[in-house]
């Protein structure tokens, strides 16, 4: 995207005011969206957006630049200005020589969303639409999204860094309504891979929206979840989302810096139950937040971060890393060229376990049953969590029995991973995920087998 020599030449410039460390980061995105709602396509865009964002560093002190200009002028221009704004006056210039990095994408795109026409992006909202509306008669309203993204990213630093990527996903989701006595109830699905337009040779978005429907139906007939402690068995993929939130996030090493982090000080010790294994793998080829780099040029790579039990690493930028003196772990990450780069997961997982998720649920002989868990919170510093339950069952005797309507499960992070007493051998990944921090957005993938964890707090309306 940018000459070796160009690039050399603005870490130059960023150095020449004394700094310790310089990068540029360009980026690249072209992007594609189209929205159906109530049978009609309300909106269908495209977009591109091209830039770089540079990064001065000396002692304690970032300055931080980025520019649509990509000249080298304009390059040179905002490496004066990042430089101007972490200088300490010091003098010289200093040469940067660069070596490629090569890193080998785990994503294999045959067919480019950009080498396809937007009528046949569109064709299938409509046949989401109707697949969902047959589902059933009480299905009153469906909306659904696409959406498709090739993002490729340039990244040089003054440690003699070059290296690049070429990221691609595609994403769709569908989100049903359904009417009854009971009032409105809602069903969603979605799918996304970091994977081309052939993602709809494998999933069908008929089945997608079937899904989506028939979760919002099963709603109607749906009891109010009860409320207190309960024994939870999660299933396979859809509850991902929690060790995301409420141990992921405690694992990055700039809130453990900040002391922001419940694992603080506990690298060694035993944090969560022997059957616990927690990795976050960027390598994790097709998944949503699989790359070949971090976008600070660090090959993806697979990091455990709890092994049986035992918390062994956290995840690491660039910068915290140095100051540690050890290797970037590859989760630097940013939403964009506007944006500094920060700690953030990829794909976060807990490894799958040997027990027969039917023999979990009948090892269970109150409890409940949730499929997917919806969005949450966590406090870091304390591992306070609240996650929202969008599809969960009653277990009686166990079974798995009568449906719940929407309510929330409430724990703490490092209380539920030492009380998880069951994993299950059916490991699964879950939908595609946005993760918010600090107001920048990145795609991330989570997943889990079936597991069971005890002395959760279920949030619902029933006594």
């Amino acid at each position: 995207m940018i000459e070796e020599s160009t690039l050399s030449e603005v870490l130059a410039t960023g150095l020449s005011g004394g700094a310790e460390f310089a990068e540029v980061f360009v980026e690249d995105r072209r992007s594609t969206s189209a929205v159906l709602d109530d049978g009609r396509v309300e909106d269908v865009a495209t977009g591109r957006d091209r830039g770089a964002g540079i990064r001065v560093v000396v002692g304690e002190s970032t300055g931080f630049a980025h520019t649509t200009d990509l000249s080298p002028e304009g390059l040179n221009a905002a490496a004066r200005t990042a430089a101007a704004a972490a200088r300490d006056g010091k003098g010289g210039a200093t040469m940067v020589e660069l070596t490629s990095v090569e890193a080998a994408n785990p994503s294999v795109v045959r067919l480019f969303p950009g080498d396809v026409a937007t009528s046949a992006k569109v064709e299938l909202l409509g046949r989401a639409d109707r697949a969902a509306r047959a589902a059933g008669s009480s299905i009153s309203q469906v909306s659904a999204r696409y959406g498709d993204s090739r993002r490729r990213i340039q990244v040089a630093n003054s440690d003699g860094v070059l290296a690049s990527d070429d990221q691609v996903r595609t994403l769709f989701s569908v989100s049903a309504v359904a009417n009854g006595d009971t009032g409105m109830q809602t069903g969603r699905e979605s799918i996304g891979h970091t994977v081309g337009f052939e993602l709809f040779d494998d999933h069908s978005v008929e089945e997608l929206a079937e899904r989506a429907a028939r979760r919002a139906i099963v709603k109607l007939d749906a009891r109010p979840a009860p409320s207190g402690t309960r024994t939870v068995v999660i299933g396979p993929g859809g509850g991902g989302v929690m060790f995301h939130e409420a141990c992921g996030h405690g694992l990055e090493a700039d809130l453990v810096g900040k002391a922001a982090s419940v694992f603080a000080g506990r690298v060694g010790e035993q944090v969560a139950s022997p059957l616990v294994t927690l990795v976050d793998d960027g390598t994790m080829g097709g998944e949503w937040g699989a790359f070949a780099i971090d976008d600070e040029g660090r090959p993806a790579q697979r990091n455990v971060l709890i092994e049986d039990g035992v918390l062994t690493d956290f995840m690491w930028d660039l910068l915290r890393a140095r100051k540690e003196g050890r290797a970037s772990s590859g989760n630097g990450r940013r939403q964009s060229y506007q944006h500094l780069p920060m700690v953030r997961m990829t794909n976060t997982y807990l490894l799958g376990g040997e027990s027969e998720p039917d023999d979990i649920v009948a090892d269970t002989p109150n409890g409940v049953y949730i499929a997917h868990l919806g969005g949450g919170q966590v406090n870091t510093a304390t591992g306070d969590f609240v996650f929202g339950m969008t599809e969960a069952y009653l277990i009686e005797d166990g079974k798995i029995t009568e449906p719940l309507r929407d309510g929330n499960l409430i724990g703490n992070g490092p209380a539920a991973l030492a009380s998880i007493d069951a994993v299950g051998n059916d490991f699964a990944m879950g939908s595609p995920g946005t993760c918010g921090k600090d107001g920048q957005g990145v795609p991330v993938g989570d997943g889990v087998p079936t597991l069971r964890v005890g002395g959760l707090t279920v949030g619902g309306t029933a006594a």
